[in-house]
């Protein structure tokens, strides 16, 4: 039997670290040191939905490239394999503009992200409920 990934189990598919705020969905006390947890793996994917958007509209992050620079530095990471990878699995260009409004677009990254974090395909469905919970604010 595997273990299941930490993102998983804190249904924080993006391993999206604590901060000084709480998204929607997010357990005010976290029993992880380093990382937010999430009352179900939607409200984890609409977090993902909410940071990127985020990136896109406050830090002018409108490529997969910069997204993920943002979201995966080098300092932590091997951006350039977790680009590469995202951009096999979307069929997008790294460097092609994209909206975070977009469903098809953004269900397809989030997904690739969550595999590259979570080294297990993501569950769509689940995906598409977080999508639901997060195009909901607009």
């Amino acid at each position: 039997m595997t273990k299941m990934s930490r993102g998983l189990r804190n249904n924080n598919p993006g391993n999206i670290r604590l901060g000084s705020f709480l998204y929607k969905g997010e357990k005010a006390e976290s029993s992880d040191s380093a990382f937010r947890q999430f009352e179900s793996i939607e409200w984890g994917y609409r977090a993902m939905f909410m940071l990127l958007h985020t990136y896109a509209t406050k830090r002018n992050c409108r490529t997969l490239r910069s997204m993920i620079e943002r979201y995966a530095p080098p300092t932590e990471n091997h951006t350039e394999n977790y680009i590469r990878r995202v951009a096999h699995a979307t069929h997008l260009s790294p460097d092609e503009p994209i909206s975070t409004l977009d469903g098809a677009v953004m269900t397809a990254v989030v997904a690739a992200m969550s595999e590259v974090e979570n080294g297990v395909k993501a569950d769509m469905a689940a995906i598409w409920r977080g999508w639901k919970l997060f195009i909901s604010n607009f």
